[in-house]
């Protein structure tokens, strides 16, 4: 049986806690403080929420749930982030307390309604096990002429190898505002790290020509590191669709990309911030999502430990990392985005592009379908540019002139569609590290390396993104090569031009 904590609203549920998040929350007519008025939105300006008819704004009320992440134990949960029961009724009648009719609310596409009879707005805040009531929710922040000019600006840098069809019908009148279901996970955690790092002492090259060779030498040390970490504030999707990357008909990436969020400035959950907006609901639960949080919390650590590493920038081979989670809390979400899309229909096939602005921070992120007939001419035009060059010019690198075609395609590609794209959430997350110890113990010097970076150099990857920026592609290159290549495209072309 669970046991009852009326002093914090907090009940323990087969050893987890669970914070009853909904307290106080009251179904039907949330009426204005000052006039009674129902009609109640978002000051976006402020983050109020402010009466149409009287204009009077009133404070939000913040979630009560655990704030010092350092002293988390064992398992904390929002109400609103509990299991979804299947079989719970998405459809919910509410009764007017005005005019005493009985209004229909459908969960699936919306927490509120208008009486038909009064026109009061009813609203529905007090959780129900489908998943469609979260612990708490952030206003929209940047106002929609703002995001329309930003998703204007992406797709103004994008528009000469766009496709004619998706320039001739680009309007930003019909973006939506849209609230994602996310989970919020706050981590109390302890990292042990030890492995081997290579610190450069020099470099150098013999022979000529084709047969030039550059070596290094190194110092090579046994490295520890052991440090307590607090990670807060980690989001994750947890609509199962948006979570997929993977999905070949849609550009999910791009929204997972325009993270992180300041969802600290999140407030108790009210239906009134959604009212001219659209949502979606949430259908993952924790045991679900529990995997890959605990991965990106891996990567977390790692990249934690890098600020202690920086002499050796031959890098750090990780032969064990453990993570110890002493403490975890989770809260549902609803955070806000600006949101463009346009479906393009290649043959049988159908690809749906998205443009996504945070709607806090106005980070934009985009796909926008490509004219490929078009980008291959120039492709061409290039590499033949690059064929005179490798002919006209003599220096060590010419070969890499032959180059400058694919690797112009694949720029511009990258530029346009940015599959790629991602959450970079292992430095961009807010943590603190305490209680560092540190082990750095000479092991030998080395000669004549062949490799710039040390043997398995792991202390940079990434493992619990969806979409791996290490992931090779059809090109065959690894993305880090591609990036390289990219970035020196621009200095190369100019050289042929001079």
């Amino acid at each position: 049986m669970a046991e009852t904590e009326t002093q914090d609203q907090a009940y323990v549920d087969n050893g987890v806690k669970v914070v009853q998040t909904d307290v106080d929350n009251k179904d039907g007519q949330v009426k204005c403080p000052k006039c009674g008025s129902t009609d109640i939105s978002t000051n976006a300006a402020t983050g109020q929420l402010r009466c149409n008819f009287c204009r009077f704004e009133f404070e939000p009320q913040k979630l009560e749930m655990e704030t010092d992440i350092s002293k988390l134990s064992g398992t904390t949960i929002g109400s609103g982030a509990q299991d979804i029961v299947a079989d719970t009724k998405d459809q919910i009648t509410l009764k007017c307390s005005s005019c005493g009719a009985e209004v229909v609310i459908d969960t699936a596409s919306a927490n509120q309604a208008r009486c038909h009879w009064c026109r009061n707005t009813l609203s529905l805040n007090q959780q129900i096990p489908n998943g469609a009531i979260p612990d708490m929710v952030l206003a929209f922040k940047v106002k929609k002429d703002e995001a329309k000019k930003a998703i204007e600006d992406f797709v103004g840098k994008r528009k000469f190898y766009a496709h004619p069809k998706f320039r001739q019908e680009f309007t930003t009148n019909n973006i939506m505002g849209v609230y994602f279901p996310y989970m919020v996970v706050d981590l109390n955690a302890h990292s042990h790290l030890t492995g081997l790092g290579e610190h450069q002492t020099r470099s150098y090259s013999e022979g000529s020509g084709e047969h030039r060779v550059t070596y290094y030498d190194a110092d090579l040390y046994q490295v520890g590191r052991d440090f307590d970490l607090t990670i807060h504030g980690l989001s994750i999707e947890s609509n199962k669709d948006r979570l997929d990357t993977t999905n070949k008909t849609k550009t999910n990436n791009i929204i997972n990309s325009i993270m992180p969020f300041d969802v600290e400035n999140s407030v108790k959950y009210d239906s009134n911030y959604l009212k001219g907006f659209t949502s979606e609901r949430r259908d993952s639960n924790i045991t679900e999502l529990t995997p890959i949080i605990t991965e990106r919390a891996k990567d977390i650590a790692r990249f934690s430990a890098n600020a202690s590493l920086k002499n050796y920038d031959r890098g750090v081979s990780w032969q064990s990392e453990q993570l110890d989670i002493k403490g975890q809390q989770w809260k549902a979400a609803y955070l806000p985005v600006w949101l463009y899309s346009y479906q393009e229909d290649k043959g049988d096939r159908k690809l749906l592009h998205y443009v996504a602005v945070n709607a806090r921070t106005k980070e934009s992120m985009g796909s926008v379908p490509i004219y490929l007939p078009k980008l291959f001419l120039f492709a061409f035009l290039v590499e033949l540019l690059g064929v005179f060059g490798f002919i006209k010019l003599d220096f060590d690198y010419d070969f890499l002139l032959l180059l400058v075609g694919p690797l112009y395609f694949f720029y511009i590609y990258t530029k346009y569609r940015n599959q790629n794209a991602r959450d970079q959430y292992e430095t961009e997350t807010k943590t603190n590290v305490t209680n560092l110890k540190t082990m750095d113990q000479f092991v030998e010097h080395r000669t004549r390396l062949r490799n710039s970076k040390i043997e398995n150099q792991n202390n940079t990857t990434v493992r619990g993104a969806s979409m791996n920026l290490k992931k090779k592609t059809g090109l065959g290159l690894d993305l880090d090569l591609k990036n390289f290549a990219a970035d020196q495209l621009s200095s190369i072309t100019d050289q042929f031009l001079k």
